[in-house]
């Protein structure tokens, strides 16, 4: 495994959890821990073995959106009269990273304690899967700062819809656990750390029993649903469909249903 300053990496059992590892600043996401972020993702892209990504934050908390050291830094070579633009810059960074994570070909389940901020948000709206303990705070604080939610708005409209997105982009606006369930941003809420664990294991579980490249192909066809119109997804999705239909994935899954048995990619 390699060596990290900002997460931490585990992986077993075809599971990579990438873990923020910035406690003492409620894992506030600096640029570094970004680009530990999307190393650590293209490892677990690549190794063969891993077919889910479980994202979570030391310390209580999932991340407190960004790093203020980063920010001052930015705008130091701002008003310096620097030729390149930091602040896009590291706007743009962390775009790419929430665009990896959520076109990923491996499921991303994201695990939501405590202060849930900013970029957090966006972290949390790029998963397949969202958890949350009852603890979470979720938070958009940028429109209150003076600034602006940028690379998150796509997931946020996403996730939410363009009303609800709208609304508390323009409020700042807080959620507990239970208001982000109502609305559609986690999946599951729990009430405290050993059901929220145990709700983790069950989803992955239910991850495992899937096909991994169905569903990569599956992740792929609808996040390109979501911008189409279905008349012109037909084509495309009876080949999508056809190349699975003849694949090695679909004769195993076809013979384990008829032998009454699981699938060899599913656990024992």
């Amino acid at each position: 495994m390699a060596e990290y300053d900002f997460i931490l990496t585990e992986s077993a059992g075809g599971v990579a959890t990438i873990t923020l590892n910035r406690p003492q600043s409620r894992n506030a996401m600096s640029l570094a821990m970004v680009d530990e972020m999307l190393t650590a993702l293209k490892a677990a892209e690549e190794d063969g073995a891993s077919r889910i990504v479980v994202l979570r934050g030391a310390g209580g908390h999932f991340c407190a959106g960004a790093d203020l050291k980063d920010m001052a830094a930015a705008r130091g070579k701002a008003l310096s009269g620097g030729a390149d633009d930091a602040f896009a810059a590291l706007s743009r960074r962390f775009g790419e990273m929430c665009l990896s994570f959520s076109e990923s070909p491996l499921a991303v389940v994201a695990v939501a304690e405590g202060f849930v901020m900013g970029g957090g948000y966006g972290l949390v709206c790029a998963s397949d899967v969202a958890l949350a303990s009852s603890n979470a705070v979720f938070r958009l604080p940028e429109t209150s700062l003076g600034l602006v939610p940028a690379q998150i708005a796509p997931y946020l409209v996403e996730r939410l819809g363009y009303s609800q997105a709208r609304r508390l982009a323009v409020t700042g606006g807080s959620l507990d656990a239970r208001q982000a369930l109502q609305i559609g941003l986690v999946h599951e809420c729990f009430d405290n750390g050993d059901a929220l664990d145990r709700g983790v294991q069950r989803v992955i579980g239910e991850i495992l029993g899937c096909a991994p490249g169905a569903l990569a192909a599956t992740k792929k066809l609808i996040a390109r649903a979501r911008l189409r119109d279905p008349s012109a997804l037909i084509h495309e999705a009876a080949v999508v469909y056809s190349q699975a239909a003849k694949s090695k994935e679909a004769t195993e899954g076809l013979a384990s249903f008829m032998q009454k048995r699981k699938p060899a990619w599913a656990p024992k």
